[in-house]
C-alpha cells in the first residue's frame, strides 16, 4: 500500500515566530495562509498552524527507554543523513532540546536516531531516522 501524506492542525501563539521556526529553521515550504493560520509542507506532510490565545499543554508523561517525553507530540521520520543535517542545524541555532539527538536500539531491529524539541509556541516535536528504513515497525 502506498504511503499517503497526513495532515495535522495545531495551535500557535503567533505566525511570525511560527514562520521563522518552521519555514526558516526547519526549511518547510509555506503553503496557503491567512492572518490567523499558515500551512507548511512538513517533510512531505501538511501541517496547519492556527493562532490561538490558549492551547492545550503537553505533559511529560510518555516513557520510552527510561526517557520521559512530552505527550502529545508530533514529528517526522527523516532519512538518516537528513536527520543528522537537521540536528546540526538545530544545535547551531542553540535550540533547547527536550531529548538531545541520540541513537536508540543500537545494533537491534529498529535502530533509530531521535530527538525532541519544542517550537516557539511550546509544541513538542519528535524527529526520527531509522538506520534501515524498512524497520520502522520492527519489534
Amino acid at each position: 500500500m502506498k504511503q499517503r501524506p497526513f495532515h495535522f492542525a495545531f495551535l500557535v501563539k503567533d505566525l511570525a515566530s511560527t514562520r521563522r521556526f518552521y519555514g526558516r529553521l526547519l526549511g518547510c515550504h509555506e503553503g496557503r495562509s491567512t492572518t490567523t493560520w499558515v500551512d507548511f509542507d512538513f517533510f512531505g506532510n501538511q501541517i496547519s498552524a492556527h493562532v490561538s490565545r490558549s492551547k492545550p499543554q503537553s505533559v511529560p508523561c510518555g516513557h520510552v527507554d527510561q526517557v520521559v517525553v512530552p505527550i502529545p507530540h508530533f514529528g517526522a521520520i527523516l532519512e538518516w543523513k537528513a536527520f543528522q543535517r537537521l540536528a546540526k542545524r538545530l544545535k547551531r541555532a542553540k535550540i533547547a532540546f527536550v531529548v538531545t539527538p541520540q541513537v536508540r536500539y543500537q545494533g537491534k531491529p529498529g535502530e533509530q536516531a531521535t530527538m525532541f524539541l519544542r517550537d516557539p509556541s511550546g509544541n513538542p516535536l519528535e524527529f526520527k531516522a531509522f538506520r534501515d528504513p524498512d524497520e520502522v515497525y520492527a519489534t
